[in-house]
Protein backbone atom coordinates (compact mmCIF):
# COMPACT_ATOMS: atom_id res chain seq x y z
CA UNK A 1 0.00 0.00 0.00
CA UNK A 2 1.32 3.34 -1.14
CA UNK A 3 2.74 5.11 2.45
CA UNK A 4 0.65 8.31 1.47
CA UNK A 5 -2.54 6.97 0.82
CA UNK A 6 -5.15 7.35 3.52
CA UNK A 7 -6.80 5.41 5.72
CA UNK A 8 -10.31 5.05 5.72
CA UNK A 9 -12.33 3.43 8.65
CA UNK A 10 -15.58 2.72 8.67
CA UNK A 11 -17.91 4.95 10.72
CA UNK A 12 -19.05 2.44 13.62
CA UNK A 13 -15.21 2.28 14.34
CA UNK A 14 -14.78 5.60 15.06
CA UNK A 15 -17.90 5.77 17.38
CA UNK A 16 -16.53 2.87 19.02
CA UNK A 17 -13.42 4.81 19.47
CA UNK A 18 -15.11 7.76 20.55
CA UNK A 19 -17.01 6.04 23.28
CA UNK A 20 -14.31 4.32 24.23
CA UNK A 21 -12.10 7.74 25.06
CA UNK A 22 -15.44 9.08 26.55
CA UNK A 23 -15.90 6.23 29.01
CA UNK A 24 -12.37 6.47 29.81
CA UNK A 25 -12.75 10.60 30.73
CA UNK A 26 -15.48 9.57 32.92
CA UNK A 27 -13.71 6.76 34.74
CA UNK A 28 -10.85 9.14 35.69
CA UNK A 29 -11.67 9.95 39.63
CA UNK A 30 -12.29 14.01 40.12
CA UNK A 31 -9.20 15.56 41.31
CA UNK A 32 -9.24 15.68 44.87
CA UNK A 33 -10.16 18.89 47.09
CA UNK A 34 -8.01 19.84 50.01
CA UNK A 35 -8.10 22.89 52.79
CA UNK A 36 -12.15 22.41 52.73
CA UNK A 37 -14.05 23.61 56.01
CA UNK A 38 -18.09 23.56 56.51
CA UNK A 39 -19.85 26.29 57.77
CA UNK A 40 -22.82 27.39 59.38
CA UNK A 41 -24.42 30.89 59.97
CA UNK A 42 -28.24 31.74 60.69
CA UNK A 43 -30.49 35.11 60.57
CA UNK A 44 -32.99 35.29 63.11
CA UNK A 45 -36.06 37.51 64.19
CA UNK A 46 -38.87 37.99 66.25
CA UNK A 47 -42.23 38.52 64.64
CA UNK A 48 -45.25 39.14 66.13
CA UNK A 49 -48.04 36.28 66.16
CA UNK A 50 -51.22 37.20 63.93
CA UNK A 51 -52.85 33.87 63.64
CA UNK A 52 -55.61 32.54 66.31
CA UNK A 53 -56.48 29.02 66.40
CA UNK A 54 -59.42 27.84 68.96
CA UNK A 55 -61.01 25.10 69.61
CA UNK A 56 -64.28 24.78 71.51
CA UNK A 57 -65.66 21.34 72.68
CA UNK A 58 -69.16 20.53 73.68
CA UNK A 59 -69.62 16.96 75.90
CA UNK A 60 -72.93 15.24 76.46
CA UNK A 61 -74.13 12.31 78.59
CA UNK A 62 -77.37 10.10 77.83
CA UNK A 63 -78.91 6.94 77.93
CA UNK A 64 -78.54 6.04 74.30
CA UNK A 65 -75.68 6.20 71.62
CA UNK A 66 -78.17 8.38 69.22
CA UNK A 67 -79.86 10.77 72.04
CA UNK A 68 -76.24 11.74 72.42
CA UNK A 69 -74.98 12.18 68.73
CA UNK A 70 -78.15 14.30 68.08
CA UNK A 71 -77.50 16.81 71.02
CA UNK A 72 -73.46 16.97 69.82
CA UNK A 73 -74.76 17.46 66.73
CA UNK A 74 -77.52 20.09 67.61
CA UNK A 75 -75.07 22.62 69.78
CA UNK A 76 -72.31 22.38 66.82
CA UNK A 77 -74.87 22.98 64.21
CA UNK A 78 -76.12 25.57 66.46
CA UNK A 79 -72.53 26.79 67.24
CA UNK A 80 -71.52 26.84 63.16
CA UNK A 81 -74.57 29.07 62.65
CA UNK A 82 -73.17 31.45 64.98
CA UNK A 83 -69.65 31.34 63.73
CA UNK A 84 -71.46 31.98 59.99
CA UNK A 85 -71.57 35.69 61.19
CA UNK A 86 -68.40 36.39 61.58
CA UNK A 87 -66.91 37.02 57.94
CA UNK A 88 -63.56 37.42 59.24
CA UNK A 89 -62.95 33.79 61.01
CA UNK A 90 -62.85 30.81 59.42
CA UNK A 91 -65.29 27.88 61.42
CA UNK A 92 -65.24 23.91 60.81
CA UNK A 93 -66.24 20.90 62.80
CA UNK A 94 -63.46 18.88 64.33
CA UNK A 95 -63.16 15.74 65.94
CA UNK A 96 -66.88 13.74 67.03
CA UNK A 97 -67.31 10.75 68.85
CA UNK A 98 -69.61 8.47 71.00
CA UNK A 99 -68.67 6.13 73.05
CA UNK A 100 -69.73 3.54 76.42
CA UNK A 101 -69.32 4.37 79.99
CA UNK A 102 -69.12 1.45 82.34
CA UNK A 103 -69.58 1.36 85.57
CA UNK A 104 -66.64 -0.36 88.05
CA UNK A 105 -68.99 -3.52 87.79
CA UNK A 106 -68.85 -3.53 83.64
CA UNK A 107 -71.86 -2.70 83.33
CA UNK A 108 -73.32 -0.14 80.93
CA UNK A 109 -74.38 2.85 82.55
CA UNK A 110 -74.74 4.95 79.31
CA UNK A 111 -72.81 6.44 76.67
CA UNK A 112 -71.04 10.07 76.49
CA UNK A 113 -70.18 12.09 73.23
CA UNK A 114 -67.74 14.71 72.63
CA UNK A 115 -67.71 16.96 69.72
CA UNK A 116 -65.54 19.94 68.12
CA UNK A 117 -65.23 23.04 66.86
CA UNK A 118 -62.02 24.55 65.17
CA UNK A 119 -62.21 28.50 64.87
CA UNK A 120 -59.02 30.14 63.15
CA UNK A 121 -58.35 33.66 61.79
CA UNK A 122 -56.23 36.74 61.81
CA UNK A 123 -58.87 39.35 63.45
CA UNK A 124 -58.28 39.32 66.93
CA UNK A 125 -61.22 41.69 67.69
CA UNK A 126 -63.78 39.09 65.78
CA UNK A 127 -62.35 35.91 67.77
CA UNK A 128 -62.87 37.01 71.28
CA UNK A 129 -66.50 38.06 70.53
CA UNK A 130 -67.27 34.83 69.05
CA UNK A 131 -65.75 32.74 71.59
CA UNK A 132 -67.61 34.74 74.42
CA UNK A 133 -70.89 34.36 72.18
CA UNK A 134 -69.86 29.94 71.92
CA UNK A 135 -69.10 29.99 75.25
CA UNK A 136 -72.51 30.22 76.54
CA UNK A 137 -72.76 26.41 75.31
CA UNK A 138 -69.49 24.93 74.56
CA UNK A 139 -66.22 24.87 75.81
CA UNK A 140 -63.04 26.32 75.11
CA UNK A 141 -60.51 23.53 74.82
CA UNK A 142 -57.67 25.10 73.81
CA UNK A 143 -56.11 28.44 72.18
CA UNK A 144 -52.74 28.93 70.20
CA UNK A 145 -51.03 31.79 68.34
CA UNK A 146 -48.87 31.53 65.58
CA UNK A 147 -47.46 33.54 62.68
CA UNK A 148 -49.43 33.30 59.18
CA UNK A 149 -48.25 31.46 56.51
CA UNK A 150 -48.12 34.94 54.74
CA UNK A 151 -46.07 36.74 57.20
CA UNK A 152 -43.63 34.14 57.69
CA UNK A 153 -42.97 33.89 54.50
CA UNK A 154 -41.75 37.21 53.88
CA UNK A 155 -39.71 37.04 57.14
CA UNK A 156 -38.05 34.20 55.88
CA UNK A 157 -37.36 35.58 52.59
CA UNK A 158 -35.92 38.39 54.24
CA UNK A 159 -33.69 36.44 56.41
CA UNK A 160 -32.40 34.74 53.41
CA UNK A 161 -30.54 37.84 52.30
CA UNK A 162 -29.43 37.90 56.16
CA UNK A 163 -28.06 34.12 56.37
CA UNK A 164 -26.33 34.14 53.56
CA UNK A 165 -24.21 37.47 54.31
CA UNK A 166 -23.87 36.05 57.67
CA UNK A 167 -22.07 32.74 55.91
CA UNK A 168 -20.19 34.82 53.14
CA UNK A 169 -18.64 36.76 56.42
CA UNK A 170 -17.98 33.99 58.58
CA UNK A 171 -16.06 31.90 55.58
CA UNK A 172 -13.62 35.43 55.18
CA UNK A 173 -13.15 35.01 58.92
CA UNK A 174 -12.04 31.10 58.37
CA UNK A 175 -10.17 32.09 55.22
CA UNK A 176 -8.29 35.13 57.04
CA UNK A 177 -7.13 32.81 60.13
CA UNK A 178 -5.82 30.02 57.60
CA UNK A 179 -3.86 32.19 55.70
CA UNK A 180 -5.49 32.11 52.60
CA UNK A 181 -5.91 34.44 49.49
CA UNK A 182 -9.56 33.57 49.04
CA UNK A 183 -12.06 30.87 48.80
CA UNK A 184 -14.37 28.62 46.66
CA UNK A 185 -18.01 27.91 47.66
CA UNK A 186 -18.58 24.31 47.00
CA UNK A 187 -22.08 23.47 48.61
CA UNK A 188 -24.45 25.70 50.06
CA UNK A 189 -28.35 25.48 51.16
CA UNK A 190 -30.69 27.07 53.71
CA UNK A 191 -32.96 26.14 55.46
CA UNK A 192 -36.07 27.89 57.72
CA UNK A 193 -37.34 26.53 61.32
CA UNK A 194 -39.62 28.50 63.91
CA UNK A 195 -39.45 28.37 67.51
CA UNK A 196 -42.68 26.69 69.22
CA UNK A 197 -45.82 29.42 69.65
CA UNK A 198 -45.94 30.93 73.31
CA UNK A 199 -48.40 29.02 75.60
CA UNK A 200 -51.28 31.68 75.28
CA UNK A 201 -52.48 33.21 78.34
CA UNK A 202 -56.36 32.78 78.82
CA UNK A 203 -58.43 31.36 80.99
CA UNK A 204 -59.89 27.83 80.04
CA UNK A 205 -63.75 27.37 80.84
CA UNK A 206 -63.93 24.28 83.17
CA UNK A 207 -67.61 23.74 82.99
CA UNK A 208 -70.32 24.63 80.15
CA UNK A 209 -72.23 27.38 81.04
CA UNK A 210 -76.15 28.05 80.95
CA UNK A 211 -75.47 31.52 80.09
CA UNK A 212 -76.01 33.00 76.19
CA UNK A 213 -72.76 34.18 76.22
CA UNK A 214 -69.98 35.04 78.20
CA UNK A 215 -67.39 38.09 79.00
CA UNK A 216 -64.76 37.67 75.76
CA UNK A 217 -61.21 36.46 76.21
CA UNK A 218 -58.16 38.89 76.12
CA UNK A 219 -55.69 37.75 74.43
CA UNK A 220 -52.04 38.21 74.59
CA UNK A 221 -50.62 36.70 70.86
CA UNK A 222 -46.83 37.70 71.68
CA UNK A 223 -44.47 36.58 69.88
CA UNK A 224 -42.26 33.80 67.65
CA UNK A 225 -38.98 33.48 66.55
CA UNK A 226 -37.73 32.78 62.90
CA UNK A 227 -34.61 31.51 62.04
CA UNK A 228 -33.19 31.25 58.69
CA UNK A 229 -29.77 28.97 58.64
CA UNK A 230 -27.40 28.90 55.79
CA UNK A 231 -24.96 25.40 56.12
CA UNK A 232 -22.62 25.19 53.22
CA UNK A 233 -18.93 23.71 52.50
CA UNK A 234 -15.78 25.93 51.29
CA UNK A 235 -12.42 25.48 49.80
CA UNK A 236 -9.85 28.05 51.31
CA UNK A 237 -7.65 29.02 47.93
CA UNK A 238 -3.44 29.39 49.37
Amino acid sequence: MDAGAAIHLPRWTLLLAALASAAALAAEPAPPRYNTVSLQASAQREVPNDLINATLTIEVNDATPAKVADAVNRSLNAALRVAKAFDTVRARTGNNRTFPIYTRGNQLQGWRGRGELRIESTDFEAVPALIGKLQGSLQLGGLQFSVSPEARRAAENALITEAIAAFKARAEIVTAALGGRGYKLLRLSVSNGQAPPPVPRVAMAQAVSAAPAVAPPDLEAGLSTITVSANGTIEILE
